[in-house]
């Protein structure tokens, strides 16, 4: 038999999302419990590239991928990529995808994004204080890297979007960038400084803290999967063997794996996955002192504690296929050809983010009704925005108005 739970508020999902709403609605008084199988924190959570990327505004789709797309998808060790086995599932997401990266949808996509991110650095910087994590936390800024002159002056639209929204950034020099990290070799190009940028040292660190401040809070956590939601006459019950969960309000933030249960709750919502992959180089100083990112090669070479971390590119394949081996052998091809002095990667990682045709994530109530809300859908966004997600969430909760930026966001978009 079924053990019986009730909650005013079970969230299904304990990635940084998850982690950070329990908490933020536990410090409001409410009762929270997270339903999640795994160890918190340990998916996306923890293998991204460890940026609070508050000037990450352009969405993934624009006029540009969308004239290279072909050729993107096709070739195998393009920066996004497609697992061919998974096209005819993908074609409906895709579909979406491209008329996403019009120049109008674009362009409004990414005023979405700018609203959003404006208030994610003292966001981050309320919630590392709050945990006891500040000196998780390091602004050093964060480096794009454009290898040729080509490759720069295309850069200008880019710059410009920015510009327009506000995003503090500094134009350097191929001089300038090796001033600024001597250890990389010698390009014709220039740079882009986000100085304002921060980044974690240790995201696992990071989602620990975050598990740890909940506990303390009162959040409980139940080993489970979440199955099945349904409306009661009294709540929504979650079915996660060997739990029986009754709840006032229920909370999907399962990441990569959201859609089945937002489909329960009567959401048809176009998420697929993005298959994110990393690999790391253990050593006690890493070859650049803050995040750079070689954009021809559409990943972040990361300083993190004790290791150099390599993060990045988009393999779209969803969530069942194994870990491609090509994609981590074109992160670790591509590192050394940065630092030819690397040598074997001491691990390797595979994690899936739960992407959307527009970039956006989604956060708003159920079409059924405010007893559920969706907060997934955040793309490589997820670690930057997770306490922005969760301020929004509890003044769903609790009844009170959502900030305008949440707008953008809502579920009913998809209606």
């Amino acid at each position: 038999m079924a053990e019986r739970v009730s909650a005013e508020i079970a969230i299904i999902g304990a990635g940084v999302i998850g982690l950070t709403t329990a908490l933020r609605l536990a410090s409001e008084g409410w009762e929270v419990v997270i339903i999640e199988p795994n160890e918190p924190g340990s998916g996306a959570s923890h293998g991204n590239a460890g940026t609070i990327a508050d000037y990450a505004v352009i969405p993934v789709g624009t006029p540009v991928v969308l004239r290279n797309l072909p050729s993107l998808l096709f070739n195998r060790d393009s920066p996004l990529s497609i697992r061919r086995s998974a096209l005819l599932a993908l074609a409906p997401w895709l579909l979406r995808f491209a008329r996403q990266s019009l120049p109008d949808a674009a362009r409004r996509n990414a005023a979405a994004l700018a609203a959003l991110l404006a208030d994610a650095q003292p966001a981050w910087r309320e919630l590392a204080a709050e945990t006891g994590a500040e000196h998780l936390l390091r602004q050093d800024g964060c480096l794009y890297l454009y290898e040729t002159k080509a490759a720069f002056a295309s850069a200008g639209l880019d710059i410009a979007l920015r510009r327009e929204h506000r995003v503090a950034q500094e134009l350097l020099s191929a001089s300038d960038v090796a001033a600024l990290e001597p250890k990389l070799p010698p390009f014709e190009g220039g740079g882009v400084l986000f100085p304002h940028a921060v980044n974690l040292t240790d995201p696992a660190a990071m989602m620990n803290r975050l598990a740890i401040a909940g506990r303390a809070a009162g959040v409980q956590l139940l080993a489970a999967k979440a199955e099945r939601i349904e409306r009661t006459g009294s709540g929504v019950r979650v079915s996660a063997a060997p739990f029986d969960i009754e709840a006032k309000t229920v909370i999907i933030a399962a990441g990569a794996h959201s859609k089945r249960l937002a489909a329960q709750a009567g959401d048809s919502v176009p998420l697929d996955t993005e298959r994110g992959y990393h690999v790391e180089f253990d050593m006690e100083t890493p070859p650049v002192s803050r995040p750079v990112c070689p954009t021809s090669k559409g990943f972040y070479l990361v300083p993190m504690a004790g290791r150099l971390r390599v993060a990045g590119t988009v393999e779209l394949g969803g969530l069942s296929a194994p870990a491609n081996p090509r994609r981590i052998a074109l992160l670790e091809r591509g590192a050394k050809s940065i630092f030819p002095e690397l040598g074997k990667p001491d691990r390797t990682w595979l994690g899936f983010r739960p992407s959307m045709p527009d970039s956006v994530p989604v956060i708003g109530p159920s079409r059924g009704g405010s007893d559920v809300i969706l907060a997934f859908g955040h793309g490589h966004l997820g670690l930057t925005l997770a306490p922005v997600t969760a301020r929004i969430v509890g003044d769903l909760v609790a009844k009170r108005r959502a900030p305008p930026s949440a707008e953008a966001c809502s579920p009913s978009r998809f209606w």
